[in-house]
């Protein structure tokens, strides 16, 4: 279990399997704020709603010039169906076998209802244009927080 990505480094670079077929490779995105959501499973209560909000906030993301991406270790598959069903307008990547969520920090340990588990811990980075990360929330509140990473946009 990796230590979390601090504010100020570099993120990691990486590619992934994106909805869709395609690839997404981060050192191609950047020269815009990312936004980087890590989100534990594709159709559940939590990441449906996390989901929906970055989905009805796009104009403001986009107006800010800003791209969302949601990373969870479902398939692209999985990832397609979800988009599908929910309208998604933002990429999904595919970390199956979490080392994306390694190298941010986005994997640990969990503890739901008193069971501890290995599992994505609810997290968000925002990236600067360089590809620095600019900000991190390390236990997200769906409930709001895509006003949080708005508000960090129009500060940047």
């Amino acid at each position: 279990m990796a230590d979390w990505v601090e504010v100020g480094k570099k993120a990691p670079l990486f590619t992934l399997a994106s909805d869709g077929g395609g690839k997404v490779k981060l050192a191609d995105e950047l020269g815009q704020p990312i936004v980087l959501y890590f989100y534990p499973k594709d159709d559940t209560p939590g990441c449906t709603r996390e989901a929906c909000s970055f989905r009805d906030a796009s104009s403001k993301l986009k107006k800010l010039g800003a791209k969302v991406f949601g990373i969870s270790p479902d398939s692209a598959a999985s990832h397609d169906k979800f988009r599908d069903k929910y309208k998604l307008n933002f990429p999904l990547l595919a970390d199956p076998d979490h080392k994306v969520a390694e190298k941010y920090g986005a994997w640990g340990e969990k503890v739901r209802f008193g069971k501890k588990s290995m599992g994505i811990r609810r997290s968000t980075f925002i990236l600067d244009a360089a590809g620095k990360v600019h900000k991190v929330w390390k236990s997200v509140k769906v409930d709001g927080h895509d006003e949080q990473v708005l508000a960090v946009l129009k500060e940047m």
